[in-house]
This record gives structure tokens, C-alpha cells and sequence, in this order.
């Protein structure tokens, strides 16, 4: 039995996909069973979730009740904050569960997870216990909401990694910038595995492909509004899928078709009918979870070189990021391009297939 612990983001992103597409594979692949402990930070309220941080999480006691009821045996840790803390693992432990803890972005010493600063930049100013740059630079966008998250990681960080019987990252590059920001792990107990993704395509049907697509929040770390301008300059049809602080602005720009927030399965088909997936971030993403689907799918990819993209989509799929014209080349050279759609299918099937994956975690679990 494994149980998982996740605590909801106050807005829904790639991280409540992975851990339902997790617990899928558990069950699935794994045939464990597998039920969920959550909290909602929308429900919990900034003044609450504000004590919860300072204390390391809030009583743990219905974690506790949750491991003797189900008797797990693994308890699947993924965002702990603010309810769960390192105080939720602990007393896990403490009834006899072992603890794998998944970090899915940098929230161990980042205060915004994605080390990408109020300036816009790709950031590693915070090192360890000193997160007094992502105060200053106020990351959180308010001045006592940053230095809530400053003080609660300097001083929980390295009793909540202490907790880890194992801990995975979904890439190298994951793995690779938790050490350069001197997070407090034990490497050796440092584990890769890629996101799992659950559909393929037998073929891809790029060829046959209408637009363009980007799935993403609407966050000014995804860089949409470059993919909007290459897409112009190659006069290419963009759809782009998503919601976030940007839309506003971005609803205005000619010749795109923006959705809105929609659900996995009208994102699949849009996906069934593009031509080309755009993954313009310019943060360090930990993955890529919208370019490994698109691959999945059989739809070629152009993405940004920064973070775990180009360990994922392949060198021959990635321009540096900002580069409008080198995006734009791309996008007008891999458009319904089915030899490069073909690759990335077998490309992430080897990587992130449920087969891939679950032995990956099978070894892990046991």
C-alpha cells in the first residue's frame, strides 16, 4: 500500500497531473494499492497556510490515522507546503512507513519553485539556509509573504530532507540544480524518474497537422509571447491552451486562438490535430511534461534550451531561449514534420512509457 501525500497548489498545474498519473502507475503497473492524503492551499487560507510554514506543518496527526488505517508501507510525499511540512513525514516514519519524497521543482531552497525571480531572470541567488535574495527580491509579491517563505525553508529545509528515505527528481538537470543551490540532500539518496506519461500514438499523423500548439500556463516563465511572435514570422496558425495571469494581455495578439483553461482531454485533441508542439519556457523547467505528451503523441516539438528540455526533446529540438528568430526558423522547418514526430514518439516512449517508469519505481519501492 503507498500512500500519498500532496498538498494543491492554490492554482492547478503540471504537479496534480503527476501525482494522479502516478498514482495511476501504482496501481496500474505496480498493482499496489494507493490512496491520497490532500490539502488544499485555496482552502486553507493565507494566514493559516502563513503558521503552517513557521511550524514546520500542521498537526500531523491525520497522517498518523491515514498510515495505520491503509498500513502503508510507503508514504509518496510530493508538495508538503504548507499543511504537511516536515512534520507530516516524520510521524509517518515514526508508525513504521518508509518516505520517498518527490520533488518536482526547487521549493526546497526556491521560494517560487522555479527559480525564476521577480526581474524575469533564471535565478540561483538563494543557497542552502540563505534565502534572503528571494526576500529582497520580494519572489513571493508581497514583502510578508516572501519573508514567510524565507524564514520557514532557512529553517525546515533540512529537517524536511532528513526525512527521505529516497528522494526523485524527474531529470538529471533536476538532480543537477538542487546540488548548485546547495540544497541540503544526501545525493546518494538522489534518485531520477521521469514523469510517467500514460498514452501513446501508434504513428504520427504529423503531416496531416492543422496548427501549432502551446499547452501552458499563461506565466510569464513559459514564454508564450515568443511562440506567438515565431509563430507570426513563420506564418504558421497557433492555438494556444491555458489560462494564467498573462491572458489578458495576451488575448489581443492576431492570428492565435487561445482556449482558455480546458480539460486534458480537449488539450488531446487539439494535440491529435497539431502540426508542431511549442515549449518556449524561460525557466528552468524540472521536465517538460507538455512537450514529453506532444512527443507521445507523434507531434514534433520546438523547445527552449534551458532546464530538463533539452535532456528530454533531444538537442536537435531546442534554440536558445529568447531567440525569436531562431524559434521562428524552427517552427517553419519542423511544421509537420513526421521523421521528427516519429523520433520523439520512440525517443519518450524508451524514457517515460508506464513500462519505463514502473521499473524505475519498482526498484525504488522495494
Amino acid at each position: 500500500m503507498v500512500l500519498f501525500l500532496h498538498n494543491r497548489y492554490r492554482v492547478t498545474g503540471g504537479e496534480e497531473r503527476a501525482v494522479e498519473d502516478l498514482m495511476w502507475l501504482v496501481r496500474e503497473q505496480l498493482g499496489e494499492e494507493a490512496e491520497l492524503l490532500s490539502q488544499d492551499s485555496a482552502m486553507l487560507g493565507r494566514g493559516r497556510a502563513a503558521v503552517a510554514l513557521l511550524r514546520g506543518g500542521l498537526d500531523p496527526g491525520d497522517v498518523v490515522a491515514a498510515v495505520r488505517l491503509t498500513r502503508a508501507r510507503v508514504v509518496s510525499a510530493h508538495n508538503v507546503n504548507p499543511a504537511f511540512g516536515w512534520r507530516a513525514l516524520a510521524a509517518a516514519r515514526q508508525v513504521g512507513a518508509r518516505v520517498v519524497l518527490h520533488l518536482h521543482n526547487y521549493r526546497l531552497v526556491c521560494a517560487v519553485g522555479t527559480c525564476f525571480n521577480s526581474r524575469g531572470e533564471d535565478c540561483v541567488r538563494c543557497q542552502g539556509r540563505n534565502t534572503l535574495p528571494g526576500v529582497r527580491l520580494n519572489c513571493r509579491g508581497t514583502g510578508p509573504e516572501a519573508a514567510v517563505y524565507g524564514a520557514a525553508l532557512a529553517l525546515w529545509q533540512r529537517r524536511l530532507a532528513a526525512q527521505a528515505d529516497v528522494v526523485v527528481v524527474p531529470s538529471q538537470f533536476a538532480a543537477d540544480r538542487l546540488r548548485a543551490l546547495d540544497a541540503p540532500l544526501d545525493h546518494a539518496r538522489v534518485r531520477v524518474v521521469p514523469h510517467v506519461v500514460r498514452a501513446f500514438a501508434d504513428r504520427s499523423s504529423a503531416a496531416a497537422g492543422e496548427h501549432a500548439l502551446v499547452a501552458s500556463r499563461l506565466a510569464p516563465e513559459k514564454g508564450i509571447e515568443l511562440a506567438i511572435e515565431a509563430c507570426a514570422r513563420a506564418g504558421v496558425p497557433l492555438v494556444v491552451a491555458g489560462d494564467g495571469p498573462l491572458a489578458p494581455r495576451l488575448r489581443g495578439a492576431p492570428n492565435v486562438r487561445f482556449t482558455g483553461a480546458i480539460s486534458p482531454e480537449q488539450v488531446a485533441e487539439l494535440r491529435a490535430k497539431a502540426a508542431l508542439a511549442i515549449v518556449p519556457s524561460q525557466a528552468a523547467e524540472t521536465f517538460g511534461l507538455a512537450a514529453a505528451e506532444a512527443m507521445a503523441a507523434g507531434v514534433p516539438v520546438v523547445a527552449s534550451a534551458v532546464g530538463a528540455l533539452p535532456e528530454l526533446v533531444g538537442p536537435d529540438a531546442v534554440v536558445a531561449p529568447g531567440d525569436v528568430a531562431a524559434l521562428a526558423a524552427a517552427v517553419k522547418q519542423r511544421f509537420g514534420d513526421e521523421a521528427a514526430g516519429t523520433a520523439g514518439l520512440h525517443r519518450i516512449s524508451a524514457l517515460a512509457s508506464p513500462a519505463a517508469v514502473s521499473a524505475r519505481l519498482r526498484e525504488i519501492y522495494a
